[in-house]
C-alpha cells in the first residue's frame, strides 16, 4: 500500500490539471487546446497566438521587465497593476504634489508623464532552437565547456536577429533545466508615459497586511500610454513622438463573471521550480528565502519607523519598501507553507519513486545510478558558504544605499554611447534624490550586526576586523567615521565623480574602497561554492530530463523565465481550511468595513472623500446584476511573479481584469500547483473604470476603450 500511495502522490503532483501549467504560446499543443475548450474558451486558439497574422498575444506586453500589461485602445493606452507603476508615480510624486497619496490624472496628452526608465515590450515569435545550440555537445563534455558552447552559440543565434533590423530585441532562453532552448523575438518601445493612478488607498489598500491574502479589496490598477516615432515605430522619448497604434485592441468586458466562468492570463511570469530537486528546496528554503526573511525585516522595520514620522521620507522611500516587503512576505509564506504541506517530504517521495524507475531500468541505471548521491553531496558541499552567500547579498549589496551607490559608480562605463551615459547618470541622480543619510546610517548598522549574528566569521568582509582593531568594536562609530569621510554622499563628490577631477582618486574613497573589498569578499565565497554549483546545475538537468523520461507520456510544461506564458481555469472560489469558504469575488462593502475595522492603522486609511466616493453606490453600467460592485475575484489560474498586470480574459478573450496577487495558503506554489488552494487574484475591470471614471473624472480615457 506504502508503494502505491507513493506512486498516486507523484502522479498528483506531476501531472498537468486542467487548470495548472503557464504554457509556451509557441508550443501550446492539442491536448492544452481541447482542455481549454472543455473549460469554455470560445476564443479561436489560432488567434491567441500567430506570429503571421494579428491576434490576442499583440496586445499583451512585458511592463519594465518586472510586471505584464496589456494595450486596451487604439492610441497605446496599457493597463497594468498600481504596484507595476508604484516607481513611476513616486518618481514623479513631492510634497506639493504626492501622486502617491492622492492619486494622478492627465487630462491631455501633454500632461502625461514621461519615464526614461520604463519600457514595454512585445513579443513577435518565439522558435525552438535547442536542435541548433546542443548540435555540437558531445557525451562526456564537461560542465563548463557544455555551459561554454551553449552560450556562444545562443549568442550567435540573437546577434543574427539583431544584424537584420536593430529594431528588435531576440533572447534565447534554457527551458526544462536546460535542455531545450527557444528564442523569442521581441520589440520594445522606451517612451511610456504616466496617465493614470488612483489615490494609494485605493490602489494599495490593505498594503502588507492584505498582501498576498484573501478576501481582498485593493484597486491594484495604474495606466499608462505608449508613445512612438510619426512611424509608429519605437522611439526615444520626444516631445514630437505620438501615441502608438497597435495591431490589436483588447475588448472590455462589463458583463462580469459568475463562479466557472472561463479564465485566461497572458503575462510574463518570473520564476517557478516545480523541477527542483529537494536538496534544491530545501536549500532556497535555507538560504536565499530566511535571509529574505531576517535581513528585510530588520531594514524594512527602521524605514517603515522613519515613513509614517515624515511625508518627505515615505515618499523617497515608498517604492523601496514596496518592492522589498513584498519579496520578504513572500518568502515567510512559502516557508511556512512548505513545511505545511509537507513539500519537501512530498518532493523526496517522487524522488524514491525515480530512483527505483532509473534501477530497474538499464539505460538509466548506466548513466544515472548515481544522480541522487551526486545531487545530495554537492549540496551538502556549497550549503554553509551558499547560505553565507545568501545573507551577504542581502545584508551588503542589497542593504546599505551608500554601497548600492558605490558600486554603481565603481561600474560606471564612460566609454558607453551617450545615451546610456545619460541614462546611467539619471539612474545614479534619482538614487542621491531618493536618499535619506540618517536613516540610511542606520540601516548600513543594523545590517552590521544582523550578518553578524547569522553567519560564520570565516565570512565576513575585512571591514570586522577593522570595526574591531580601530573602532574598539563599536558599529556606530565605525559607520559615523565613514559616511563622514566619504565624498560619494554629496552632489560635490557626484560632481568631482562626473567631471574626473584630477585631484579626487575615487579609489581612495572609503566608501568606495569598502564596496571594492565587499566584492573581494563575494568572490572569495564564490569560489568556494563554484565547483559544486556546476555539478549541482549538471545534475538537476539529468533530474529534469529523467522525470520527462519516466513519464513520457504526460503533458510537461516549462517552469517560468519570464518568458510570454498562457495559464487557463475557471473562476471559483476555495475552502481554506475546515469551517471556511471563501467566496470568488469581492465588493466595495468590504472596503468600508475594513476601514472601520482596522481604524487608525495606516495600511486602510480612507481619506474622507474617497470614503463617500465608495459609499455613494452610484456605480451606474459598473454594477454587478444585484446592484453591488465588485473590487477582485479569483480564479485557480497558474500564476506567479511577474504575472503581476497580466490580463484576464473570459470565453471570448475580453478584459475581466488585472491579476495581481496569489493567495497565502498557496504560497509553495512556486514548487508545486495545489488546485484546491492555488487561486490568483485580480482586479475586476469594472471596479477599474468605476475609479477612472466618477473619481478621477477621466472621461476621456473611458471613450477611448472598447467596452462590451
Amino acid at each position: 500500500m506504502r508503494r502505491l500511495s507513493t506512486i498516486i502522490a507523484l502522479f498528483i503532483s506531476l501531472s498537468a490539471f486542467a487548470d495548472e501549467g503557464m504554457w509556451m504560446l509557441g508550443n501550446l499543443n492539442k491536448q492544452s487546446r481541447q482542455t481549454m475548450k472543455e473549460l469554455g474558451l470560445k476564443f479561436p486558439a489560432d488567434k491567441i497566438y500567430n506570429p503571421k497574422k494579428t491576434s490576442l498575444t499583440d496586445a499583451v506586453v512585458s511592463f519594465g521587465g518586472f510586471c505584464s500589461g496589456v494595450v486596451v485602445s487604439n492610441d497605446g493606452l496599457v493597463f497594468t497593476n498600481h504596484h507595476c507603476g508604484f516607481s513611476a508615480i513616486q518618481q514623479h510624486s513631492t510634497l506639493q504634489n504626492d501622486y502617491l497619496q492622492d492619486g494622478f490624472v492627465a487630462r491631455t496628452h501633454e500632461e502625461e508623464l514621461p519615464n526614461p526608465e520604463l519600457f514595454v515590450r512585445f513579443l513577435l515569435r518565439t522558435e525552438n532552437v535547442t536542435p541548433r545550440v546542443l548540435k555540437a555537445i558531445t557525451p562526456g563534455m564537461t560542465e563548463q565547456d557544455r555551459q561554454a558552447i551553449t552560450d556562444s552559440i545562443m549568442y550567435a543565434i540573437q546577434d543574427e536577429i539583431y544584424a537584420k533590423d536593430t529594431t528588435l530585441v531576440a533572447v534565447v532562453d534554457p527551458y526544462y533545466g536546460g535542455n531545450e532552448f527557444w528564442l523569442s523575438v521581441y520589440r520594445d518601445y522606451t517612451d511610456v508615459r504616466l496617465v493614470f493612478a488612483p489615490p494609494s488607498s485605493i490602489g494599495k489598500f490593505g498594503w502588507d497586511t492584505d498582501n498576498w491574502v484573501w478576501p481582498r479589496h485593493t484597486g491594484d490598477f495604474s495606466v499608462f500610454r505608449i508613445y512612438a516615432g510619426k512611424d509608429n515605430k519605437p522611439a526615444d522619448y520626444s516631445p514630437e513622438n505620438v501615441p502608438y497604434h497597435p495591431p490589436y485592441v483588447v475588448p472590455i468586458s462589463l458583463a462580469g463573471y459568475k463562479e466557472g466562468t472561463f479564465s485566461m492570463t497572458l503575462g510574463y511570469p518570473g520564476t517557478t521550480e516545480r523541477y527542483l530537486s529537494s536538496f534544491g528546496i530545501e536549500e532556497m528554503m535555507n538560504g536565499m528565502n530566511q535571509s529574505m526573511i531576517d535581513v528585510r525585516g530588520v531594514k524594512q522595520a527602521i524605514w517603515k519607523r522613519e515613513m509614517e514620522r515624515s511625508d518627505a521620507i515615505r515618499i523617497k522611500y515608498a517604492s523601496k519598501y514596496d518592492e522589498s516587503s513584498n519579496y520578504w512576505k513572500n518568502s515567510t509564506g512559502t516557508n511556512k507553507v512548505i513545511r505545511q504541506q509537507k513539500i519537501l517530504e512530498r518532493r523526496r517521495e517522487m524522488e524514491a519513486t525515480l530512483f527505483r524507475w532509473i534501477q530497474d531500468t538499464p539505460a538509466e541505471r548506466e548513466n544515472l545510478l548515481h544522480l541522487f548521491s551526486s545531487l545530495e553531496l554537492n549540496y551538502k558541499a556549497r550549503r554553509e558558504a551558499g547560505r553565507a552567500m545568501a545573507y551577504f547579498g542581502e545584508s551588503f549589496m542589497n542593504g546599505p544605499e551608500l554601497v548600492q551607490l558605490a558600486l554603481e559608480i565603481l561600474n560606471f562605463d564612460y566609454e558607453a554611447e551617450e545615451k546610456m551615459v545619460m541614462s546611467r547618470m539619471k539612474k545614479l541622480l534619482d538614487k542621491y534624490a531618493n536618499l535619506d543619510l540618517a536613516l540610511d546610517k542606520e540601516v548600513f548598522t543594523a545590517m552590521i550586526k544582523e550578518y553578524r549574528s547569522q553567519v560564520d566569521s570565516l565570512y565576513y568582509p575585512d571591514f570586522y576586523a577593522t570595526i574591531t582593531d580601530e573602532y574598539n568594536g563599536s558599529d556606530h562609530a565605525f559607520i559615523d567615521s565613514l559616511y563622514a569621510q566619504t565624498k560619494i554622499t554629496t552632489p560635490l563628490g557626484l560632481k568631482l565623480f562626473f567631471e574626473q577631477d584630477s585631484t579626487y582618486n575615487i579609489f581612495e574613497d572609503p566608501a568606495i574602497s569598502l564596496s571594492i573589498d565587499l566584492l573581494v569578499k563575494m568572490f572569495d565565497i564564490h569560489q568556494v561554492i563554484q565547483e559544486p554549483s556546476t555539478n549541482i546545475e549538471r545534475d538537476e538537468r539529468l533530474f529534469n530530463a529523467a522525470i520527462r523520461r519516466m513519464y513520457a507520456n504526460r503533458n510537461f510544461y516549462p517552469d517560468a523565465n519570464s518568458t510570454m506564458r498562457l495559464s487557463f481555469g475557471t473562476v471559483r472560489g476555495y475552502t481554506p481550511f475546515d469551517g471556511a469558504e471563501y467566496d470568488y469575488y469581492t465588493t466595495t462593502r468590504g472596503i468600508i468595513e475594513k476601514a472601520k475595522a482596522h481604524a487608525g492603522d495606516r495600511d486602510f486609511t480612507l481619506e474622507p472623500e474617497v470614503l463617500d466616493f465608495l459609499s455613494s453606490r452610484d456605480y451606474g453600467k459598473y454594477a454587478n446584476t444585484d446592484g453591488d460592485m465588485s473590487v477582485c475575484f479569483i480564479s485557480n489560474n497558474d500564476i506567479t511573479g511577474g504575472n503581476s498586470g497580466s490580463a484576464m480574459f473570459n470565453a471570448n478573450g475580453e478584459l475581466l481584469g488585472l491579476a495581481f496577487d496569489g493567495n497565502w495558503e498557496a504560497m509553495g506554489s512556486d514548487f508545486i500547483y495545489e488546485p484546491d488552494l492555488q487561486r490568483c487574484i485580480g482586479v475586476d475591470v469594472r471596479y477599474m473604470l468605476f475609479v477612472m471614471e466618477k473619481l478621477g473624472k477621466a472621461d476621456h480615457l473611458i471613450k477611448e476603450l472598447n467596452l462590451r
